[in-house]
Order: C-alpha cells, then sequence, then structure tokens
C-alpha cells in the first residue's frame, strides 16, 4: 500500500471523502453528541468554543444553536462554505476560519476546544501533533479544557480487521488496514464504488493509546487529564467504544 503521508493537504482527497465522512446519520447525531459533549464536561452557558477541524460544522453549527459562541477551524475550503451555508440557512451566528491545526492559535480566546471524530494524528512526525497540542494549550483560557475524541490503538487492536466492505446509500465501500511502524500508525486504503464510478483513497494516522495521549497533554503544559470509553463517560477498558480525553488547562 503506498502512502502519500501529506494526504491530508489535498483537497481532492477530502471532496471524494465527504460522503463517507458526513453520512445523513452522523449529521444528525450532531444534537445527541453535543448534549454528551456538554454534560461530559459541564459546559456553562455561554462557553466560547473552538471546533478544531469542524469539517462541516456539525457540532459548530449545534453548539451555536445552544448560545455559545463558536469558532470553527478547518483546512478545507468547500467543507468550510457548506458549514457556512448552513449557518446561513439557519440563522446562527458562528465564525468560519480556514485554517491549519498545526498553526492556528489564538491565546486565551477560549473556554474550550473540542477536536472530534479522529482528526488528530494526520501528520508525518510527531513533533507535528505536539504542537497542535501546544496551539491548543495556548488558546484556552486559565482552567479551560480540550476534549478529544478518537478511535484508540487498545481499541483497534481489540476490533482488528486487515479488510472489510460495506454498503452505505448507494455506495459500496471497500476499507483496507496495515498496521504500521511498530503499531504507532495505521495505513488505509478505501476504494468507493458507485455505479460505474470507482474513487480510490490512500491515508495514514498515527495511532495514539490512551497512556500516550495522557502523557502527550502532560508534557504540553495541561494540570490534570480524565480518560473515558466513550462521550457518555464510561470508562476506559476492554469494552470502550471510543478513546475520550478531557484535558484541563
Amino acid at each position: 500500500m503506498s502512502i502519500d503521508y501529506h494526504w491530508h493537504e489535498h483537497d481532492d482527497w477530502w471532496a471524494d471523502a465527504a460522503s463517507v465522512l458526513f453520512t445523513e446519520n452522523r449529521l444528525h447525531s450532531a444534537p445527541e453528541e453535543v448534549d454528551r459533549i456538554i454534560t461530559l464536561l459541564s459546559m456553562p452557558r455561554g462557553a466560547a468554543v473552538l471546533d478544531l477541524c469542524c469539517g462541516v460544522g456539525r457540532h459548530s453549527l449545534e453548539l451555536a444553536r445552544r448560545g455559545h459562541p463558536v469558532t470553527g477551524v478547518d483546512r478545507t475550503a468547500a467543507y468550510l462554505e457548506q458549514a457556512k451555508a448552513q449557518a446561513s440557512k439557519d440563522g446562527l451566528q458562528v465564525e468560519f476560519v480556514k485554517g491549519d491545526m498545526r498553526t492556528f492559535c489564538r491565546p486565551e480566546c477560549f473556554d474550550i476546544v473540542l477536536n472530534m471524530y479522529t482528526s488528530f494524528g494526520y501528520f508525518e512526525e510527531r513533533d507535528e501533533d505536539r504542537e497542535v497540542i501546544a496551539n491548543i494549550y495556548r488558546s484556552l483560557r486559565k482552567d479551560g479544557f480540550v476534549l478529544m475524541e478518537m478511535i484508540g490503538k487498545e481499541i483497534l487492536a481489540r476490533i482488528f480487521h486487515a479488510r472489510v466492505w460495506y454498503e452505505q446509500d448507494d455506495t459500496i465501500i471497500l476499507e483496507e488496514r496495515k498496521v504500521a511502524a511498530n503499531w504507532s500508525r495505521m495505513d488505509n486504503r478505501w476504494i468507493l464504488l458507485r455505479g460505474s464510478d470507482r474513487r480510490e483513497l490512500t491515508f495514514s494516522v498515527r495511532l495514539y493509546s490512551a497512556t500516550e495521549l495522557t502523557n502527550l497533554l502532560l508534557d504540553c503544559g495541561f494540570a490534570h487529564v480524565e480518560v473515558y470509553g466513550s462521550l457518555d463517560g464510561d470508562s476506559y477498558d476492554h469494552t470502550a467504544k471510543r478513546l475520550v480525553v478531557v484535558a484541563q488547562k
């Protein structure tokens, strides 16, 4: 499997992946997920939120509906245009910014930073991930929180299948996965079949265990870290569905 480690910088990649990433079910799940986020963080009314890697804005828009000032940041212009159009249609005030998570930083501007749906570990060098965490730390106000939600290394090891296929709407999706670099990365290939149209996407994501991500956050200055197995606050154990880490500045 040949991987371009700069896959995340290509607009065509994100355009082809959109139908897989933003299904109707996933878009409709945003209100419930925001309910769970607010409960898990005991989020005060009016807390300023940075939605880092906001995509088409499903969480940004829902938080704005709840009265939160929200800044959504993403590198993909087409996703941001879709988010802006939905905000305008719904009469919501949301700031959407085209930016790279490695460089975006607004010192002490936010009470909460969200990084959802495995939107971390894209980059080739580990130091780039560290810079993202450092930017998050600097962007938070005193006592602010970051919530990161992803698929953890332990979970992937438990459920790993090298190849799977499934149907989603009018698309047949074939996924191939390969453990790489001694379980530090997962290399992926997706083949999307829609009628006579065939698209192939490859990408690689750095994997984090709960301990590795906790240590990274602590090394970057966070004072306290809690780990959960879902947005419901379940324990991160052998039954965990997702790796959810909450760190306080």
